[in-house]
């Protein structure tokens, strides 16, 4: 009987921690450029139109990410397009709930909410911030 209840324990355990797993926070494509943002930094938008950009449409977890054009006007975005597989673009027309100015803030825009519970962002991620080298690390003293 101790040896029913202790094997049932054990596969109870191998089961918990293999469901456990697999479950990384940052497997869209939004989080993971949010997260470089927030280490590095952007630079300052100026006013034009930009065909480098990802547009991301992101629902609940999960995420697409696009790359597109958008025009920006007194730093903020006033239009977007997505670009198509034949390099073309196509105007991203979206219902949205409320229609707030998209600012750019640290070379991201803040987040439209469209009626489907969409949230949209543009990434400006050419004006993304180089990486800070870091320190170099001194040795540890020797025996001699």
């Amino acid at each position: 009987m101790k040896r029913f209840i202790l094997l049932c324990g054990a596969l109870m355990f191998c089961a918990s921690a293999s469901f456990s797993q697999g479950t990384d926070e940052e497997t869209n494509c939004y989080l993971k450029w949010a997260k470089k943002f927030e280490e590095r930094g952007g630079e300052e938008v100026p006013d034009g139109t930009y065909d480098d950009v990802i547009i991301t449409i992101r629902q609940g977890t999960k995420a697409e990410c696009y790359y597109g054009k958008v025009e920006v006007v007194k730093g903020k975005i006033t239009q977007m397009w997505l670009k198509q597989d034949g390099g073309t673009y196509e105007v991203l027309d979206k219902k949205y709930k409320i229609t707030n100015e998209m600012k750019i803030v640290n070379g991201m825009s803040t987040t439209l909410v469209t009626v489907d519970d969409e949230l949209v962002n543009v990434i400006f991620y050419k004006k993304l911030k180089p990486k800070k080298p870091g320190y170099q690390k001194a040795p540890e003293p020797k025996d001699d």
